[in-house]
């Protein structure tokens, strides 16, 4: 398969399949990052300022992560849009889970936060993603995280196993968001919370841009409206949904939005 095909083409698993190796390639180095080189860094995953290339630490710092006393291994291979963690209030003691959990930066951060008696999972479906978080957890001496191979449209968790969902930058890579939400919602405890960081349109897409391989693994060609992205979450159960923050859009419309919802108290 090349990039010559087109996303509307493709079968799910296809489309996975080319999100796989283009993060496998970002974990491996193999190539400056998994988006498209003229996207903005303060609307997509990863990118180019237009005057200086734009390493994964200074996306990091820039979106307000403390890298000190981090190893390299755990930013440079860094894709997100946002910092999900700062936004989540997360409290001693709670179970987190992190949605495409790539090389571990945001459960690291998670895991100071929830201490010895929390907990937090990250599950991801590039094993070289998940390779090197582990080789980070254990350079960094972290002992309450634990890794998962699986595809967030079928999450490998028990029902109401968790406290907190969390995501950078990596539901607009799902084929079916529907199933993303439904399966977080699944997971969570009743009062469970979700904080994501996300790629969300303010407007329509070209179809050309839509099915542009690069454009879909670069975090912009798989993006849906803003209040489609809401109505998702609203559908399988969330309530108090909304967009609490946002970042600068790109060209194509697109903007990185943090993304809250709540499970009911029942």
């Amino acid at each position: 398969m090349t990039d010559m095909k087109k996303i509307s083409d493709m079968k799910p698993d296809e489309i996975k399949e080319e999100v796989r190796k283009a993060y496998t390639q970002v974990a491996d180095l193999d190539v400056s990052c998994g988006c498209e080189p003229d996207i903005k860094r303060s609307s997509s995953c990863c990118g180019e300022s237009s005057s200086r290339k734009v390493t994964r630490i200074d996306l990091a710092q820039a979106l307000g992560y403390d890298t000190h006393g981090m190893p390299i291994s755990t930013t440079e291979s860094f894709a997100g849009c946002g910092n999900p963690v700062a936004l989540a209030s997360l409290k001693e003691g709670e179970i987190v889970l992190d949605l495409g959990s790539g090389a571990g930066l945001d459960m690291f951060v998670a895991s100071s936060k929830v201490g010895t008696t929390g907990r937090v999972i990250g599950v991801d479906m590039t094993p070289a993603m998940i390779n090197k978080a582990k080789k980070n957890a254990e350079e960094l001496g972290i002992e309450n995280v634990e890794f998962r191979y699986g595809d967030i449209e079928d999450l490998p968790l028990d029902d109401s196993s968790v406290d907190v969902v969390i995501s950078n930058c990596v539901i607009n890579l799902a084929p079916d968001k529907s199933k993303v939400f439904h399966e977080a919602f699944r997971v969570l405890r009743a009062g469970g919370r979700m904080m994501v960081s996300d790629i969300v349109l303010s407007r329509p897409l070209s179809k050309e841009i839509q099915d542009e391989v690069v454009t879909y693994t670069g975090c912009i060609g798989g993006a849906i409206l803003d209040d489609e992205y809401l109505q998702h979450m609203k559908d399988v159960g969330f309530v108090d949904v909304k967009i609490a923050g946002k970042a600068g859009s790109s060209m194509y419309g697109a903007y990185s939005a943090y993304v809250y919802g709540r499970k009911p108290d029942f």
